[in-house]
């Protein structure tokens, strides 16, 4: 992938998508494998804001149970089975613990009949995985003795047990967000990052495009288009508010937040109640739960809600607001003891949010994306596209790219990208990659170290194994980390990396548990100072910014 303005501005394409999170990124690579001639452009860096900072959960619709909504159960579970085809080294099955108590809404009987015709409804969820270790298995119970034994500090009176259900779980959303870009630009996309849309382009009434700045050199540009998606996320209403297409009644959304802990917490993963519930749903366990997931061995401790009405960029989470969240983990969780000392990172994204009153405590989440098609408003060549949910990216994605051709007035192709790999993903079991890579790969290179850039790389992993060829220091991991120096020079040669933040919290994966190392950092500003041509002043600045994104 490499990052051509000139192409940009020199073509008129079918496709203008603005917005690199996993909307926009699936919204072009949906577009590019059924024929369209596809641009995108994002004004930050791919997948920097909510895609980045989910929580890493891939929904299979269980929750929606309680809502008696049939139709995000399905497709939900249909699109964790899609990733889990399509990206196995990036999408695994997740077991949940969720402890039962007494006889009521909370006990077995309750949660067992829904987790029943949760299964019946999702009797597909295994359809077409060919590898055994990426089936979703049918719900089923711990004893009272087996929940203790595996949680022995969880809250013990009224116990009678666990449920244990499945969600699916990303390795890395910012390398899935990555996997299906280079899938869409393999597939003659045309993409570039730090290229912002800065205002609409019209012929007459119809949208012909964008004008965009590039945020590097300052110059601007006409990007024109036949058709523009407006995938920006919490960033599409302001462009269309500035054009004078506003969305009625304008979104709301909500800054979703969770921590990662240091440590490990719980050795599986397990879900305790909250002091807040949902006032959406049918059927209620009266509290909505809290999430400790082990992850890359620390924890993912969330997720926390709050109806965001202030500017998209970098929305904050005070101390404060940390040590509140901390306190309602430890009150439904005793066991964890968990404190700030305890917090590695803190990631917060915005997403799109049910309707709620100012001040309300128990809130809606969002049900559906939305998708809007501005020919009812008089501007053709316009569609907005603002995503609920990563899990459902790729299906809401082709539902839009199926405007497109409408709009087009062309008859488009059926998708295929429900069951075609995604670049990385063109293997059928991990082992059997494990074992292929490990005979490839340099002499003496640790297989712990292999397994965690597989699970970044997958079959990509060649690209890697050559450029430790041409350089055998680059076959080195950084600092004490699992990232290896080739991670970064092909983070800059062939992923459009262009910062320090950019290769350690979106392409190698060094910071997202939490900070890796003074000399880990190091070690890796040095490899993209020498890349990029950084002096020794700009280098300094790349590794101050960074430093200043944890805790």
């Amino acid at each position: 992938m490499q990052r051509d303005l000139q192409t940009l501005s020199d073509t008129e394409f079918d496709l203008v998508v603005i917005g690199g999170g996993i909307f926009g990124i699936s919204t072009a690579w949906d577009a590019a494998s059924r024929g369209l001639r596809v641009a995108l452009v994002e004004k930050d860096d791919f997948a920097h804001a909510a895609s980045a900072n989910c929580f890493k959960v891939v929904h299979g619709g269980v929750r929606y149970m309680q809502h008696a909504d049939v139709v995000r159960v399905r497709q939900s579970s249909g699109e964790r089975n899609a990733l889990l085809r399509i990206a196995p080294h990036l999408v695994s099955p997740l077991p949940i613990a969720v402890p039962t108590y007494g006889h009521g809404m909370k006990g077995k009987e309750v949660l067992g009949a829904g987790l029943l015709a949760y299964d019946a409804l999702t009797f597909d969820r295994n359809r077409g995985i060919p590898d055994p270790k990426q089936h979703v298995p049918r719900s089923r119970f711990l004893s009272r003795r087996e929940t203790l034994e595996r949680y022995p500090r969880i809250e013990s009176r009224g116990l009678t047990g666990a449920a244990i259900l499945h969600d699916g779980h990303m390795h890395s959303p910012q390398r899935l967000a990555l996997a299906f870009l280079h899938s869409a630009v393999r597939a003659g996309t045309v993409a570039a990052n730090y290229a912002e849309a800065t205002d609409l382009l019209r012929e007459g009434d119809r949208v012909a495009g964008v004008r965009v700045r590039d945020r590097r050199s300052g110059e601007a540009f006409d990007l024109r288009g036949r058709v523009t998606v407006n995938a920006a996320g919490p960033w599409a209403e302001r462009l269309l508010r500035e054009n004078g297409s506003p969305l009625n009644p304008p979104s709301t959304f909500s800054r979703d937040a969770f921590f990662v802990v240091k440590r490990p917490v719980v050795d599986h993963a397990l879900a305790v109640s909250a002091s807040t519930r949902d006032p959406d749903a049918v059927l209620s366990r009266e509290a909505r739960h809290l999430f400790l997931v082990p992850w890359r061995g620390v924890t993912q401790a969330g997720v926390w809600h709050v109806v965001w009405e202030g500017s998209p960029d970098n929305p904050p989470v005070a101390e404060q607001e940390l040590q509140a969240f901390i306190d309602e983990l430890n009150a439904g969780y005793p066991g964890a003891e968990l404190s700030l000392d305890d917090v590695a990172l803190w990631n917060a994204g915005l997403v799109l949010f049910g309707e709620n009153r100012a001040g309300q405590v128990h809130l809606s989440y969002g049900k559906r994306s939305r998708i809007v098609d501005h020919r009812a408003e008089g501007a053709p060549g316009l569609i907005t596209l603002v995503g609920v949910r990563y899990t459902t990216a790729r299906s809401e994605a082709e539902k839009v790219v199926g405007l497109v051709f409408d709009q087009l007035a062309r008859a488009g192709p059926a998708s295929k990208t429900d069951r075609t790999p995604l670049y990385g993903g063109n293997f059928e079991r991990f082992d059997a990659l494990f074992e292929q890579a490990n005979s490839a790969a340099p002499t003496g290179f640790a297989k712990p170290v292999l397994e965690a850039v597989l699970h970044r790389h997958g079959t990509a992993v060649d690209a890697l194994f050559a450029h430790m060829k041409s350089e055998a220091g680059l076959a080195a991991v950084l600092g004490e980390s699992d990232v290896v120096g080739a991670e970064v020079v092909h983070a800059i040669r062939s992923e459009m990396a262009l910062t320090l933040r950019d290769i350690v919290m979106r392409r190698t994966e060094l910071g997202t548990a939490g900070h890796p190392g003074a000399l880990a950092l190091q070690q890796c500003a040095d490899i993209a100072a020498r890349e990029l041509g950084w002096s020794e002043a700009e280098r300094d600045r790349e590794l101050n910014e960074v430093e200043a994104g944890f805790p």
